[in-house]
């Protein structure tokens, strides 16, 4: 094996370890910031030794059992090495306090570990940004130069973003834990609000010149499926991944040959994913059967499936989709649920009666800037017959447009549209 191959399976090893390896150390060292620098560690003595040694047959114990060697020589050289033993909930004689019994704290279950690390790094204590940062920096195995491209910021101003939110947890004394039950519900809605953002940035990116990114889709899936398994008893979770598994699996459909965008209603439906949308529904059915009333996840969920269960766009469920987006909209009001409920009653009674939705909708403070408005209105005045009013729409949203693809459509359906 080359160089070059070996430097590629260590890659591969670390995005798959890195999360397991984190989080185990998070649970011995009660410091996430110092977690993720053992980890590190580890990965550059991996770079340095497995070009000549080879893979080892288990990689991820490797890993493991370097970041714990790094481990025991940062305490011994600790002065305050007994505090630190006392923190982490060690009761040891003086003479044996210089090294934690970390082969111990490796028996126990990763799973808990891990479901640790992601309420420590989604902490509600950490602005939005800075959860969706450390999220994909310390479960994702991502760079920090590939968060800030995905991000579209500079790597120095990502870099700050991850330091300070482990600055922030540690002056919090965030606990390495499971919220208590009390707390749990909160804290998993932060947990999962995490997740689908990532994962919209990468389905529908803000800005920038690609219109999806799908590494990001792929990480926010990969964390919803690991958190479907480490909380099994979470509708919400179980929903959150059937939204995830059935819009991916319109990908391939998403774009053309020079990457533009294809809306819902002209894709080509044979190019769908049906794997993904088995698994979607299987989620899907898994988070209904748990008899618990829907939350925002799984009813987005059973949208998404109206659409995957229609052949054509013609025999999507219509007036079902607006009923379900009607109860979404009494449980987790916003202005952008009103929106597809509009979208969704034009299919299903006309546009005129859509339209009498978004027009509600015009002075809405929350959608000043959002250019979805202005192309939904555009798109259901051209059905009226209304084309200077929907031609003037079209040019405004692609003015507010921060997507070039989006834009480019959008500036297209303005020039096309008849007088």
């Amino acid at each position: 094996m080359t160089a070059t191959d070996t430097n590629r399976v260590i890659d591969a090893v670390w995005r798959i370890e890195s999360p397991k390896l984190i989080a185990g150390l998070a649970r011995m060292t009660r410091d996430v910031g110092l977690a993720e620098e053992l980890a590190q560690d580890a990965l550059v003595a991996a770079l340095e030794r497995w070009p000549e040694t080879g893979v080892p047959d288990n990689p991820g114990a490797w890993l493991m059992a370097a970041a714990k060697n790094r481990a025991v020589d940062r305490l011994r050289r600790a002065k305050r090495a007994e505090e630190k033993h006392a923190e982490i909930g060690r009761d040891m004689a003086a003479e044996q306090a210089t090294v934690p019994d970390f082969d111990t704290a490796l028996d126990d279950d990763i799973g808990d570990d891990l479901l640790r690390l992601i309420f420590t790094a989604c902490h509600p204590v950490l602005s939005t940004d800075a959860r969706v940062a450390l999220t994909l920096r310390l479960l994702g195995g991502l760079t920090t130069g590939e968060i800030a491209r995905a991000f579209l910021v500079p790597e120095p101003t990502m870099a700050q973003r991850i330091v300070r939110a482990k600055r922030t947890l540690a002056e919090a004394k965030v606990g390495f834990e499971v919220p208590r039950r009390d707390e749990l519900e909160a804290r998993l809605s932060s947990v999962l609000e995490v997740i689908y953002l990532i994962f919209n940035e990468g389905y529908a990116a803000t800005a920038g010149e690609d219109w999806m990114r799908p590494q990001l889709c792929e990480e926010a899936l990969r964390l919803g499926r690991v958190l479907a398994g480490l909380a099994p008893d979470e509708p919400e979770v179980h929903g959150l991944v059937a939204l995830m598994e059935l819009q991916m699996s319109r990908f391939a459909a998403r774009t053309g040959p020079d990457g533009e965008p294809i809306l819902l209603l002209d894709q080509n439906r044979a190019r769908w994913d049906q794997l993904l949308i088995r698994r979607g529904l299987t989620a899907l059915l898994r988070a209904e059967s748990l008899a618990k009333p829907a939350g925002p996840y799984v009813l987005q969920a059973a949208i998404a499936a109206c659409h995957a269960r229609a052949g054509t766009a013609d025999e999507t469920d219509w007036p079902r989709i607006a009923a379900l987006y009607r109860v979404l909209g009494t449980i987790a009001p916003s202005p952008v649920v009103e929106l597809n409920r509009a979208v969704a009653v034009a299919m299903a009674e006309g546009p005129a009666a859509g339209l009498e939705i978004l027009d509600a909708l015009r002075d809405e403070p929350a959608l000043k800037s959002y250019h979805l408005l202005p192309a939904v209105r555009g798109d259901l005045l051209e059905k009226l017959g209304r084309h200077a009013e929907a031609r003037a729409e079209f040019e405004r949203a692609a003015a507010m447009a921060q997507n070039a693809r989006e834009r480019a459509v959008l500036a297209g359906r303005a020039t096309a549209i008849g007088t």
